[in-house]
């Protein structure tokens, strides 16, 4: 049985991942006090907490994996806002699910997102579509704290809608429907309660973050190295501090004869989690000329990742070109990056 064949018949349940190494605090529910005066910017959390598998399953071409920790506070976004969400004396867990593609692996940010009902003896407990959300040591992934009707077996049913993203390479001509599946969680508060929780009082409020987990049964979601990224790099740079990697392509397979091809890379500092759900706007010039002004398309691709770009009819090997972003992430934030990545910052590039 192969590493997919496994992953696509197993429940895991019960299954324990750790956030990171270090000594561990006394379990809670509850995170501590927030960090005063909070950079604008990632910072080290007051906390980090450990993660449970409930199941891992096959829908339609994607895969889902489900796991939960304790109910924890984040942050909705809109527009340029965040607003906090606390926790509620009634949650038991903070579920989560991650999506990728069972071929590359790849996580897949859908903006078209998922649903989850959770059903025990045939009545249904919980039926809600999770946040879209980035987290230190997740990554990206949706998730909500739910209420469960205590200790016992549980049916978590999700819907993955097919993706708006444009699919570009291998994953042309994929992920257009919709893909269910359903799990069984055995849920128990004292395996909950046996996940880690480690607090950081020396170093919470720093300019720095968390590490990833090590999810040997999960990717991750990063984004690749710049000096990986296929194409021509333009430039990076660092607005409201998200990090932006700019490419030009000229040889994709994608492309046909005079055409060329605008990537933006936008990724979290230090562990380079994708952004997603922005709006970019792009302007490019060459030899003078404006050949391309409008907004930019989310887009996945194997080998660049998730990124925003647009094809343009010109075959200038160096452009000028300039980048706007319209609006910022809009997913939820986990504690850490709720103050980042919320102002809609300008840069450009000029071409040889």
């Amino acid at each position: 049985m192969n590493r997919r064949q496994f992953l696509a018949s197993t429940g895991l349940a019960g299954t324990t991942v750790l956030a990171g190494c270090g000594s561990l605090s006394s379990q809670s529910t509850r995170a501590p006090p927030l960090v005063e005066n909070r950079p604008d910017a990632t910072y080290r959390p007051t906390h980090a907490e450990g993660m449970g598998m409930a199941g891992m399953a096959q829908a339609g071409e994607y895969m889902v994996g489900l796991s939960y920790s304790f109910p924890h506070r984040f942050w909705t976004v809109t527009g340029t806002t965040a607003e906090k969400v606390t926790i509620r004396s009634e949650d038991s867990i903070h579920l989560m699910a991650t999506v990728w593609d069972p071929e590359t692996e790849m996580v897949l940010p859908v903006s078209a997102g998922l649903s989850i009902t959770i059903e025990r003896g045939g009545e249904t407990v919980a039926d809600k579509s999770p946040w879209p959300m980035i987290s230190q040591n997740m990554g990206f992934h949706y998730g909500d704290n739910y209420a469960l009707d205590g200790d016992g077996v549980y049916q978590l049913s999700v819907r993955v809608n097919g993706m708006n993203e444009r699919r570009l390479g291998a994953f042309d001509g994929r992920f257009d429907e919709a893909g269910e599946a359903t799990v069984e969680f055995d849920f128990a508060q004292s395996t909950r309660d046996q996940l880690s929780f480690e607090e950081f009082p020396d170093t919470q409020g720093e300019r720095a973050a968390v590490d990833l987990m090590n999810m040997d049964m999960m990717p991750t979601s990063q984004v690749p190295e710049v000096s990986a990224l296929p194409g021509t790099v333009l430039g990076t740079d660092k607005g409201s501090d998200g990090v932006y990697a700019v490419m030009w392509l000229q040889d994709a397979a994608f492309l046909t004869e005079g055409q060329s091809y605008l990537a933006v890379s936008a990724r979290t500092p230090y562990n380079r989690v994708p952004l997603p759900m922005m709006s970019l706007d792009g302007t490019v010039e060459a030899d003078g000329d404006t050949v391309f002004e409008d907004a930019l398309t989310a887009a996945v691709h194997p080998d660049l990742g998730y990124h925003y770009g647009a094809v343009v009819e010109t075959t200038v090997e160096e452009p000028s070109v300039g980048v706007d972003v319209v609006a910022p992430p809009q997913v939820s934030r986990h504690e850490g990056y709720e103050t980042a990545f919320l102002t809609t910052p300008s840069f450009s590039f000029s071409g040889a």
